[in-house]
């Protein structure tokens, strides 16, 4: 079983969840996940992990409310366990050889998936920018953990309710614009917004690594659910990712198989409401 330590609302559909996992927290590296189960009929959720101390022992879990599964996760206090949670899974982030100059860039709950990036690569003494994208400030998350994981921090908000008005894009644009000369961006948030980045570092030959979510069950490569198309080739991002060269992935292809179980997911979430009545 695996208690639960810590739990916050980052906002109304995003909670923080610190679980104690110690033998997941000695090993794991920026860009690998987990699986867990909230019950023992419960779905195989993959979350990547988005920190952890191995001192305490503990891994931190950041998750949208979206379906059942987050739904009962969500429901659970500090002192409640879980039955399962297996990792590290995947493989840690790798740079490109000689990189000094990086851009992370999230977008959504995303930056959840791009703060340890940040983290990591800012603690090793490279020079990081974050440009992080949401759709409004009352769901802006980790900005103070941002603050102190890099160089500069570039706030963006649909509406501009808060930092820069536009998209992580438009920000990405600028800066390149104004003379920021980047050894490769990270950008890691939903399917569009990833697609569009790596069209516009494209343009301008930056190498792009992205972080695919697929959909995934096992997380062992056996299935085949999290398979995808990189450079006309398919690779299994459970195994062999999640983090990829952003500037070979087929997109649509991607956002097109992610909504295979769309009615099924549709149907969960009304189960998960008859299950509050």
């Amino acid at each position: 079983m695996f208690q639960i330590v810590k739990k916050k609302i980052l906002n109304p559909s995003v909670t923080l969840m610190e679980f104690d996992a110690p033998l997941i927290a000695a090993k794991v590296k920026a860009g690998q996940f987990v699986i867990f189960r909230v019950d023992e009929q419960g779905e195989r959720v993959p979350l990547t992990v988005a920190d952890s101390n191995p001192e305490k022992g503990t891994i931190t879990l950041i998750f949208q409310i979206v379906g059942r599964s987050t739904k009962k996760l969500n429901a659970l206090e500090e002192g409640d366990s879980i039955p399962d949670l297996v990792g590290p899974l995947g493989l840690p982030t790798e740079l490109p050889e000689h990189a000094e100059k990086i851009c992370v860039i999230g977008g959504g709950v995303g930056c959840a998936i791009a703060y340890p990036q940040a983290k990591a690569f800012y603690q090793s003494g490279l020079h990081v920018d974050v440009i992080a994208g949401f759709r409004s400030k009352e769901i802006v998350i980790l900005e103070k953990e941002f603050q102190k994981n890099c160089d500069e921090l570039i706030l963006c908000t649909d509406d501009g309710s808060y930092g820069m008005k536009g998209f992580v894009t438009n920000a990405l644009q600028e800066r390149i614009q104004q003379g920021h000369q980047y050894d490769v961006v990270v950008a890691i948030g939903p399917i569009p917004m990833m697609k569009f980045v790596c069209e516009l570092t494209k343009k301008y030959q930056i190498p792009t690594i992205v972080s695919l979510d697929p959909i995934m069950v096992d997380g062992t490569g056996m299935c085949g659910g999290c398979r995808v198309t990189v450079g006309g080739k398919i690779r299994y991002a459970c195994v062999e990712g999640p983090d990829f060269d952003g500037h070979q992935v087929d997109f649509d292809e991607l956002m097109h198989r992610n909504t295979t179980f769309r009615e099924r997911e549709a149907e969960c979430r009304m189960m998960a409401i008859a299950d509050r009545l």
